[in-house]
């Protein structure tokens, strides 16, 4: 995301003894403050995408896991007397 010109771009920051000198160390300062957050907000941007792209693929096993439940739920109800999975054979 691009950031636009300085807000403070027209102000000049004098302080009679300095003259220029520090108009100019304000504006640097203030440019790498503008550079860095445009780094962060592009950062927190990419960091959106990804919790997205895992919130569907959460979304999308949850509903997997349902429908294994399900299945497991229907095949031990259906099984009558025939042995548990869990269960161990009786010559062990």
């Amino acid at each position: 995301m691009a950031v636009g010109p300085s807000i403070f771009a027209g102000l000049a920051v004098t302080d009679g003894r300095h003259g220029g000198k520090r108009h100019r160390w304000m504006m640097d300062r203030l440019d790498s403050m503008e550079e860095r957050m445009a780094h962060l907000i592009r950062a927190v941007d990419d960091l959106s995408d990804v919790v997205t792209a895992q919130r569907k693929e959460i979304d999308r096993l949850t509903r997997l896991v349902g429908l294994l439940v399900e299945r497991e739920a229907d095949r031990e109800a259906g099984a009558g007397d025939a042995p548990a999975a869990d269960v161990r054979p009786p010559h062990w």
